[in-house]
């Protein structure tokens, strides 16, 4: 019953916006400040009264009403409730769209910093269902912040695109993103992270199948790294050099690789060890295999010297002695 009277309340609020847009001979311009009010006020009821399909069109009504008013943040306002209205609607078709809205209206506005930060609240919405629009998302608000110089805000979202791409299994472009991450904590010197961004690159170079750049990018940025995690690296990089699976596995297991980010820690895990040489075992005998081949010539050879007498050989090896006794001539 309450429900029924908030969208009904609701539809009174359109009325009184749609009455606010009309014109006559003596209101020449529609008062799109009221019609604005009024939607959102629509909006509010429809929300409360579970229709949000409503909410949404009011919303979307409501910012159209403000940017025609010239009110440009609280256009990029309603879009932004939108946005969390797709949430309650379970349709996320139009929530990279819309926040992409939002932030265009924000920064025309003056406010890049509340752009982000819509764009950023629509890809941890788009994350776990839709990565790749989620990506696209926090790749916009990292050049949102970076035009406002903000490099501590811009590589926190040069973060997530690069955790995203490993989830992604796109190695190439995860391995440009933490570069850049890296150049971006260069900036405010924060050498603590670029020891940690230098394991995740070193995993990612490993997982490109690149043993050559990922002890390039150890010799780089090493020095950055805590001593336990540069003698992980070494006995890490040393066992791919030898090609040896267990001492791989043994560094992968290494205490500060799995607290690493949810997606470092997985690449770790699933990382293609390298193969080792396989010991050549020697050729066993079969039981009841068939017995090896004999020449019939050898077995003929061997039925003659059974039948010659036992004194021929003494014969012939008496005379063999002989002829050496003179083979030297006389003394």
């Amino acid at each position: 019953m309450a429900t029924n009277k908030k969208i009904e309340e609701g539809l009174d609020h359109i009325k009184a916006a749609e009455k606010s847009l009309k014109t006559s001979l003596l209101k020449w311009r529609p008062d799109y400040e009221i019609a604005a009010d009024e939607y959102q006020k629509a909006a509010t009821c429809f929300k409360n009264g579970k229709s949000f399909e409503q909410c949404k069109e009011c919303l979307m009504k409501a910012a159209e009403c403000h940017k025609q008013n010239r009110s440009l943040f609280h256009a990029a306002k309603c879009i932004d409730q939108a946005v969390l209205i797709c949430k309650d609607l379970g349709d996320y078709r139009d929530v990279a769209s819309l926040a992409e809205r939002a932030c265009n209206l924000y920064q025309q506005h003056g406010s890049p910093d509340s752009g982000s930060a819509a764009l950023d609240k629509a890809a941890k919405l788009l994350e776990s269902q839709h990565p790749e629009q989620a990506l696209r998302l926090y790749q916009r608000a990292a050049d949102v912040v970076l035009i406002e110089d903000s490099p501590r805000q811009g590589a926190e979202f040069i973060s997530k695109v690069a955790r995203i791409m490993v989830k992604l299994q796109m190695y190439d472009q995860a391995a440009d993103a933490i570069r850049r991450e890296i150049g971006l904590h260069q900036q405010s010197e924060n050498m603590p992270a670029i020891g940690r961004l230098a394991v995740a690159l070193v995993l990612v170079q490993l997982a490109r199948g690149d043993t050559v750049a990922a002890e390039k990018a150890f010799k780089e940025w090493g020095n950055c790294c805590d001593v336990p995690e540069v003698q992980t690296l070494e006995m890490l990089l040393q066992a791919f050099d030898e090609e040896d699976p267990q001492a791989a596995r043994s560094a992968l297991n290494s205490p500060f690789i799995k607290h690493m980010d949810v997606e470092y820690s997985r690449l770790a895990r699933d990382l293609p060890l390298p193969e080792g040489e396989v010991p050549v075992s020697k050729p066993s005998v079969r039981e009841n295999a068939a017995p090896s081949y004999v020449s019939p010539k050898a077995h003929a050879a061997a039925s003659e010297d059974a039948k010659k007498p036992a004194g021929a050989d003494s014969s012939e090896t008496k005379s063999h002695h002989s002829d050496d006794e003179y083979e030297g001539g006389l003394c």
